[in-house]
């Protein structure tokens, strides 16, 4: 009888394991062979997002709605995680089979560099959108660039974040070291906006695309309280680092901001295994492109989105699926 019981539980847990987030793909590996673009069989995929107030979250959530749309075999869900670097190690430990990642994480991980000490076997199915290095500090606190957050309350981001890895790479640019120098405070987005907004914390980092929501919820209630950093000087170190690190531009108008603020810009890709099935990577790139103007709906960082870039995810190579897409519907390459 204990051994009944025992059997009966453990099968309980195993569903509950389940319905509480365990891996739930059911993708196939490639067997080689010509890619054709049709799944037979359904096949059940996960998408790695990141912080729920961010546009990873935004854009993936709309991502498996249109994968789910178009009434294939191909069935999405999509999960709220840490980003980049966690996404990456849960997309090669087959817990997820699609990945958002900046582009210098993604590096970092092909070459085994950075937060990785192996090189992981993953593949793009495109360059999608770029992120923002988004520093805003709270005027109260003083500080007037990076190397002022000595000592200073600082959100780097949620742990194993893209968001994290550069703001890393900044605090070091800018002379200072990321674990003495600076409370480092590790928090998810959402934490780290009603810090800004109560004063427990001084300044963040934010990697994301434009809008990212959460920072638009902190400009439109802490407008009077807070500013954007220049953080450009600091550009030619990062290049150092990776010369996929550009300047860009936040306009005006994304947060009603008194004028555009100059910015470090860093391009997004779209991961999956080196070994995914290639009728599925076919598939989801497609349905990445297709539905295009559904993505932009849900946020409008998709409207970045381009087959004049699809193919720029150097690096890492794009998936023998995604690269039978992208011939079919006409990318450059």
């Amino acid at each position: 009888m204990r051994r009944i019981l025992g059997s009966v539980l453990v099968g309980m847990l195993a569903v509950a394991t389940a319905a509480c987030g365990g891996r739930q793909d059911t993708a196939s590996t490639d067997t080689g062979g010509a890619v054709t673009c049709e799944v037979a069989d359904a096949t059940r995929i996960g998408i790695a997002t990141g912080n729920a107030t961010g546009v990873y979250f935004a854009l993936g959530n709309a991502y498996a709605e249109q994968i789910n749309a178009v009434g294939g075999k191909v069935q999405a869900t999509a999960a709220e995680t840490g980003a980049s670097v966690q996404n990456i190690q849960q997309l090669v430990a087959g817990t997820y089979d699609v990945a958002f990642s900046l582009a210098d994480t993604a590096a970092d991980a092909v070459n085994g560099t950075g937060s990785f000490t192996e090189k992981q076997k993953v593949a793009a199915l495109s360059r999608i959108h770029s992120n923002y290095t988004q520093v805003i500090v709270r005027k109260a606190a003083g500080i007037s660039d990076v190397a002022g957050m000595k000592g200073k309350r600082v959100s780097t981001g949620s742990p194993k974040s893209g968001t994290e890895v550069i703001a890393n790479r900044l605090l070091t640019a800018a002379g200072l070291k990321p674990d003495t120098d600076v409370q480092a405070q590790k928090l998810d987005l959402t934490k780290t906006v009603d810090g800004m907004k109560d004063g427990t914390i001084d300044a963040l980092f934010w990697s994301g695309g434009l809008p990212t929501p959460g920072i638009t919820d902190l400009l439109t209630t802490s407008a009077d309280q807070v500013e954007f950093l220049d953080i450009t000087p600091l550009l030619p170190e990062m290049q150092k680092i990776n010369e996929v690190y550009q300047e860009g531009v936040i306009p005006a108008a994304t947060y009603r901001t008194p004028a555009d603020v100059k910015t470090i810009v860093v391009p997004n890709v779209l991961l999956v295994r080196e070994d995914l099935d290639p009728d599925v990577a076919c598939v989801l790139t497609r349905t990445l492109f297709d539905r295009k103007a559904q993505l932009e709906q849900a946020n409008a960082a998709a409207k970045e989105i381009t087959l004049e870039t699809a193919r720029q995810t150097a690096p890492v190579t794009v998936h023998r699926g995604a690269t039978k897409a992208l011939d079919d519907l006409g990318a450059p390459k």
